[in-house]
């Protein structure tokens, strides 16, 4: 969301022509179809995924979401389909065409270690 006057706002406001709005990525001369593009070409995260994100507190950073985006872009690339994202001590079930993240766990929370219904891992 965009910060304006220390308000998140979950839309773009309307400024004037060529305008840098504050804290943000996005100018005002971005066409809708831009702005579509570059929001559909991020990771998504599923409502299960969301859930054991808070469950096991998992937080990641930009930083880390930059990562998967990046391994999810290895495996489209390679013809996966769905894949085990690992990361440090994390691991993410990922849908890749979809660029959604299905679950989250911390390995050593998991007891049995077993991943099925995966056609590849991606290590970051």
């Amino acid at each position: 969301m965009i910060e304006l006057n220390g308000v998140n706002v979950p839309f773009i406001p309307i400024t004037g022509k060529n305008k840098q709005l504050p804290n943000s990525t996005i100018k005002s001369s971005d066409s809708f179809e831009n702005i579509f593009q570059k929001e559909l070409s991020k990771i998504k995260f599923s409502g299960h995924a969301l859930k054991r994100l808070e469950s096991r507190s998992i937080e990641l950073n930009d930083n880390e979401i930059s990562k998967i985006e990046t391994a999810v872009e290895t495996a489209k690339a390679k013809g996966a389909k769905d894949s085990l994202v690992m990361m440090k001590d994390t691991a993410f079930i990922v849908n890749i065409p979809n660029k959604t993240v299905v679950t989250a766990m911390n390995i050593q929370e998991k007891p049995e270690n077993i991943f099925t219904n995966i056609d590849s891992v991606v290590f970051t």
